[in-house]
């Protein structure tokens, strides 16, 4: 996937996003994904809402770190999220709690 490919992720992440499975959710996560179509995101949940951006932010809930090629592969379907999680494909730094409901608003 490319680089492109890869920054359309985190739009669509904030469009798909079900507010309904959201409640009482405020939090700014970043996404740190590395390899050359990396780069750092950010999606922030705050009321009912998403919104998705490109660049570091200050006082993230919850940091996922990750190459590019597996974060964009579990986001497809490719990879199953815990396996990434268990197997190190994935790390988060911060609230490990909000990762687990994050999956289930930012799906199809």
């Amino acid at each position: 996937m490319s680089k492109e490919e890869v920054a359309k992720i985190f739009p669509q992440m904030a469009e798909r996003f079900d507010p309904a499975k959201a409640e009482g959710i405020n939090a700014l996560i970043q996404f740190d994904l590395s390899g050359d179509n990396g780069g750092v995101y950010w999606l922030h949940l705050s009321d009912g809402h998403a919104e998705a951006g490109e660049g570091k932010i200050d006082n993230a809930r919850m940091t996922l770190v990750s190459s590019a090629d597996d974060f964009a592969a579990m986001m497809t379907g490719d990879l199953n999220p815990m396996q990434a999680f268990i197997t190190g494909k994935i790390k988060i730094k911060g609230d490990t709690g909000l990762a687990l409901k994050l999956m289930p608003l930012i799906s199809e």
